[in-house]
C-alpha cells in the first residue's frame, strides 16, 4: 500500500434551531452551518459556535483533530449540555 492516498478528515458542526418567528436565518462559520431558529435562539446558536472555534483555537486544534471526549469538554465549558443516549 505504498501508494494509498491518505485520506484528510473534515468535520463541520450543524446547529438547527427548532423554534421560529417567521425569519429564516442561516449563519456560516469557519467550520460551522448555522439554520432555523428565533432570533434569541439564532443567536445563542452563533455566540456557542464561535466560542467553540477559539477554545479549539487556543488549544491548537482545529474541529476534525479533537477526540470526542475533549469536544465534549469544550461543548461543556461554552455551555451546551450533553443528553443521554436512549
Amino acid at each position: 500500500m505504498a501508494n494509498a492516498k491518505k485520506i484528510k478528515r473534515k468535520a463541520a458542526l450543524l446547529g438547527v434551531g427548532l423554534d421560529s418567528d417567521g425569519h429564516k436565518r442561516i449563519t456560516t462559520g469557519d467550520n460551522f452551518t448555522l439554520v432555523g431558529g428565533s432570533q434569541d435562539t439564532h443567536e445563542q446558536m452563533t455566540e456557542k459556535a464561535i466560542k467553540i472555534n477559539e477554545k479549539l483555537k487556543a488549544r491548537g486544534k482545529q474541529l476534525e483533530t479533537v477526540s470526542r471526549e475533549e469536544f465534549d469538554d469544550i461543548a461543556h465549558e461554552v455551555g451546551l449540555k450533553k443528553f443521554p443516549a436512549k
